[in-house]
């Protein structure tokens, strides 16, 4: 399968490197693009699976927006043809506005702050529509009550010191239950990294591409 690559349109530089910090860990080929013009090029060149626009930075009426709508309106695959999928970032400040053309339209989007399972969730939805998936994300879902234990027992009122807790930016909403202490860290790490081997083992030459 040829590598996945995604094209994010965002010029709020706290933004693009919450977006960077999530996608860059599934090892996918991502791009950050804070121009209008450079993202039409960009665009253009069809190397990318999935393109994350912010709708603050493009409005609902520029050129880019009619052409990435258009994009998201039409068959993922058609003919043996494969389009890139769209996912529209609609911050809280321009909901009321975007939202009921999104759901008029069945456009696919997502509101900031989100969680970035959400926002996982959806690419992997999209990616998968695409044809550049073949099984969903997997994410890690936790017992609150057992986290939040684990969480006093091994901090004792310190704040949480894991990479997703390093996550604090505007991008991303804060809630407790999606905080993982080290061991669930570790844990996820080491599962993610043994399913990685297994399927290299049934598919060697999935390491070519």
């Amino acid at each position: 399968m040829a590598k996945i690559g995604i094209l994010i349109i965002e010029d709020d530089e706290a933004n693009q490197s919450a977006l960077r910090q999530v996608l860059d860990s599934e090892g996918w080929h991502v791009r950050v693009v804070s121009v209008v013009n450079h993202a039409l090029a960009e665009l253009s060149s069809g190397e990318w699976s999935l393109v994350i626009v912010n709708i603050a930075m493009i409005g609902l009426t520029s050129p880019i927006y009619m052409t990435l709508r258009e994009l998201a309106l039409a068959p993922a695959v058609e003919e043996g043809n494969v389009r890139a999928r769209v996912l529209f970032v609609v911050p809280e400040s321009a909901a009321v506005k975007a939202l009921p053309i999104f759901e008029r339209e069945r456009l696919p989007y997502v509101v900031k702050p989100f969680q970035f399972h959400d926002l996982l969730e959806k690419v992997s939805d999209l990616l998968m529509e695409a044809a550049a998936l073949v099984d969903p994300i997997r994410r890690v879902r936790h017992d609150s009550s057992l986290s939040e234990r684990k969480r006093k027992e091994g901090r004792k009122g310190r704040e949480s010191g894991n990479a997703l807790a390093q996550r604090n930016t505007s991008m991303f909403a804060k809630r407790d239950e999606y905080v993982m202490t080290e061991e669930e860290i570790a844990e996820f790490e080491k599962s993610e990294k043994e399913e990685r081997e297994l399927k290299k083992k049934k598919n060697p030459l999935q390491e070519r591409y």
